[in-house]
């Protein structure tokens, strides 16, 4: 923005960083209200809506999007590792590994 001030543009980041977390914190809410009614249709509308905005926020905070998908890999691989109760349940943690990796 070649004829905004800096400190204005900078203003503006703040206010689209705080409105993300209020997205955030929303899509929470929203997700735990659709669990309470049972609508399959809501909670993964939320859940998209969650993963939707804490994509964005990580590239407002300066985390590509790549970034985040190689971050979110390793915490996965190091969970596997660890023996995390839902991979030794489940096998939750290798199955979205897996799906991440096939991207």
């Amino acid at each position: 923005m070649p004829n905004v001030p800096k400190d204005l543009d900078v203003a503006k980041r703040a206010k689209v960083i705080e409105w993300l977390k209020t997205e955030v914190i929303d899509q929470v809410s929203r997700l735990f209200k659709a669990l309470w009614e049972g609508s399959t249709a809501r909670v993964g509308d939320s859940l998209a809506s969650l993963i939707m905005s804490s994509y964005i926020l990580g590239r407002r905070l300066g985390i590509p999007y790549r970034e985040l998908d190689d971050l979110l890999i390793e915490k996965l691989r190091k969970h596997r590792q660890e023996g995390h109760q839902l991979e030794e349940w489940y096998q939750d943690i290798s199955a979205l590994e897996e799906h991440m990796r096939k991207r």
